[in-house]
C-alpha cells in the first residue's frame, strides 16, 4: 500500500503548466512541521514536492497562494536520472490524489485575521469528482 497523507504550508504561489498534449500540471512544495522542537527551541520543517495533475492541478492554482494550508493525500513516486556530470540522482515526490483547505478563510483586509471561523473544504480526483463545502457556522472548539 503506497497512501501519504501530509499537512502543511505551500513555500510559494503553485503554477499551472500544460503538456504539450494539453493537460494541466503543476507542482508545488509544502512546509510540514515535524512534532517536535529542537534545542533552539523552533520546529524543524520537510519541505516536500507534490505533484498534482489535471483538475486537481487547476484547483490549487486557483485557490492556494503561499502560506495557506494544505491537506494532501496521494502516493510516494520515486526515480532516478543521471545529472550532466554523470552521477546518478534519485527524486522523490507526493503524487496528489485529493487536496483539502486546512485553514480558515481570511478576511481581504491583507491583515491576517479571520473574518469568522468559517473553514472551507474541498476534494478532487482525477476522474473529474469535485465538491466544494463552505461552511458559516461556528466550530464547536
Amino acid at each position: 500500500m503506497n497512501n501519504v497523507c501530509l499537512l502543511g504550508r505551500l513555500t510559494a504561489d503553485p503554477e499551472l503548466r500544460h503538456t504539450p498534449n494539453g493537460n494541466a500540471t503543476t507542482t508545488f512544495i509544502i512546509a510540514v512541521n515535524r512534532p517536535y522542537k529542537d534545542k533552539d527551541g523552533s520546529v524543524p520543517a520537510d519541505f516536500i514536492t507534490i505533484v498534482a495533475w489535471r483538475q486537481t492541478a487547476e484547483l490549487v492554482c486557483k485557490h492556494f497562494i503561499k502560506g495557506r494550508m494544505i491537506a494532501v493525500q496521494g502516493s510516494i513516486q520515486t526515480g532516478s536520472y543521471t545529472d550532466k556530470d554523470g552521477n546518478k540522482r534519485k527524486t522523490f515526490e507526493i503524487l496528489a490524489n485529493h487536496i483539502h483547505f486546512a485553514d480558515s478563510k481570511r478576511d481581504n483586509t491583507g491583515n491576517g485575521t479571520s473574518t469568522s471561523a468559517s473553514v472551507s473544504s474541498c476534494t478532487i480526483s482525477d476522474n473529474g469528482e469535485f465538491e466544494e463545502i463552505m461552511s458559516d457556522d461556528d466550530l464547536p472548539f
